[in-house]
């Protein structure tokens, strides 16, 4: 079965594009939880490393290795692996849509 479409209604959804609803990259995530983890797992590496009273040098910096959504989550699971850290995925997932929230803002 084929089904044309009127060039008025093509019109219409092509315009509607932009204005799409997107899902937020980490839905779900538990902010509360994420902060307490960065706090106790995170910041002192950070500060050491990167600087900022805070560890947070090393977000705002301008050549920054995360640039998605996706190499947010791949760094926290480096991050985990490299320093033996006790997350699970689900961890992950919180500390990404926590710095997601404060520093990266995607989309």
């Amino acid at each position: 079965m084929r089904t044309d479409l009127s060039s008025a209604t093509l019109t219409a959804l092509l315009l509607a594009l932009p204005f799409t609803v997107r899902a937020a990259p980490f839905p779900d995530a538990d902010h509360a939880v994420a902060k307490d983890m960065h706090t106790r797992m995170c910041v002192e590496c950070h500060e050491r490393r990167f600087g900022g009273e805070d560890g947070s040098a090393i977000y705002l910096r301008p050549d920054r290795r995360v640039t998605t959504p996706s190499a947010l989550s791949q760094q926290l699971t480096a991050c985990t692996t490299m320093l033996n850290l006790d997350l699970f995925p689900e961890d992950e997932h919180h500390l990404a849509g926590y710095l997601n929230k404060l520093y990266y803002k995607f989309e």
